[in-house]
């Protein structure tokens, strides 16, 4: 016959089974949506889609009611920036890349003026010439001046993307740009420390295809995030610029499963590249 204790301690055994059980589903699916994350940077110019694929990631009917039941859904966090500047996104587009004119010996620093602050970069015109000539060139034309930051992540990878005047991860000058700084020092043990600011891309690393498909589209890592040198470095954000960023990161993303659009409304009024 068996006691009332060992009935209580094969149901505790059952419970704790119950438990590991679910929190190694919790971490599987999490491993997951973290290479999903990676894997959707290469292909963040290909279509709005791609850029929020991640966001339909999950289990069957049971699964998605224990997870709800273990962590209810987040409250969306209040919008810390300001209203944006009157003023509309130019519609643009480019037929080939601008003539490279940058002078690899000068200094050359691009502001984004944004509805949350100021963010401050500073370029890599050595090692980057291709890149920062471009965004001089666009940022002279006003091409991201009234564009939002339309992506942030925050799960595996910490990046906040801009860079798009369609908002929806699909849009470009019309032309494309080459890979570089692929293998500068600062890129260790295939992480791209906090402050970098680098390109997107539709580099696909199953089959080594799409390289040099940068764009106009960038991100600004405001935490150490491990990916492939697969996107090109070419500045550094500022310490007041990294405030900034902290404060937009803080206030999440409206999907809640780490990868969409800012609850923060990331407007970039207007975007100057200075050189000194």
């Amino acid at each position: 016959m068996v006691s009332s204790e060992q009935r209580r301690r094969e149901a505790a055994r059952k419970k704790y089974l119950r438990q590991q059980e679910r929190r190694e589903a919790a971490r599987r699916r999490a491993r997951t949506r973290t290479a999903v994350i990676a894997s959707a940077l290469a292909v963040v110019l290909a279509g709005g889609a791609a850029v929020y694929a991640v966001g339909g990631i999950g289990g069957d009917e049971k699964d998605t009611a224990s997870k709800a039941q273990e962590s209810p859904e987040p409250t969306k966090a209040a919008d810390p920036c300001e209203k944006p500047a009157a003023g509309e996104v130019k519609k643009m587009s480019f037929k080939k890349e601008p003539k490279l004119t940058v002078d690899t010996d000068a200094d050359y620093t691009m502001n984004l003026a944004t509805t949350c602050g100021d963010i401050p970069l500073e370029l890599d015109a050595k090692n980057a010439p291709h890149t920062v000539n471009s965004f001089d060139f666009l940022a002279g034309e006003g091409y991201f001046d009234h564009t939002k930051c339309h992506r942030l992540t925050s799960a595996g990878i910490y990046v906040l993307q801009c860079g798009d005047p369609e908002g929806t991860g699909a849009g470009d000058p019309g032309y494309t740009i080459p890979d570089e700084n692929l293998k500068s020092k600062k890129l260790k043990g295939g992480v791209y420390p906090a402050g970098t600011v680098a390109m997107a891309n539709r580099y696909n690393a199953q089959d080594d295809s799409n390289r040099d498909s940068g764009g106009s589209q960038f991100f600004l890592v405001y935490q150490d995030s491990q990916l492939p040198p697969d996107y090109t470095p070419f500045g550094t954000v500022s310490k007041e610029g990294m405030k900034v960023l902290q404060k937009i990161a803080e206030a999440g993303e409206q999907t809640g499963m780490g990868d969409g659009a800012p609850n923060a409304t990331v407007v970039i009024d207007k975007a100057t590249v200075e050189k000194s």
